[in-house]
């Protein structure tokens, strides 16, 4: 298994198949572009895209820098293998290394597997907190 950085809109559209809905090239575009945004891809010896982690640098005048993990994805026939952790210690450690006081996530409470995951990688549990959401009418969505 390695791990890298996807740095093309080909290699984020090749792993489509670890995300909620079909990717677009001119998004995978725009997301490379983006300061502060990434995507690690875990790659299986054949080559075939495992797993991917994806963070964005959030910066605030009074905070510094920290990484938002925004999602994480295991192919299922790859799952129960350490991928998931091992993707979000990379992402960790790139955290670090841009200098991000922390790391976190958003995780619903009876998501047992995520939990899992990222305590396994180190986590600890802050608090209980909700997540509210305004959706907007997108063209093209």
């Amino acid at each position: 298994m390695e791990i890298r950085r996807a740095t093309t809109p080909a290699e984020l559209l090749a792993a489509e198949h670890l995300y909620d809905g079909p990717a677009r090239e001119e998004w995978a575009a725009r997301f490379l572009a983006a300061p502060g945004h990434l995507m690690l891809i875990a790659y299986a010896e054949d080559g075939f895209p495992a797993g991917m982690v994806s963070g964005i640098e959030m910066l605030h005048p009074d905070k510094g820098v920290e990484m938002c993990l925004y999602e994480l994805s295991v192919d299922e026939g790859y799952r129960r293998r350490g991928i998931g952790r091992a993707l979000t210690e990379a992402l960790a450690a790139e955290a670090r290394a841009r200098g991000c006081y922390d790391l976190w996530v958003g995780v619903d409470t009876d998501n047992e597997a995520a939990l899992r995951t990222y305590r396994s990688a180190g986590a600890r549990d802050e608090s209980a907190f909700a997540m509210l959401t305004w959706e907007f009418d997108v063209k093209d969505r």
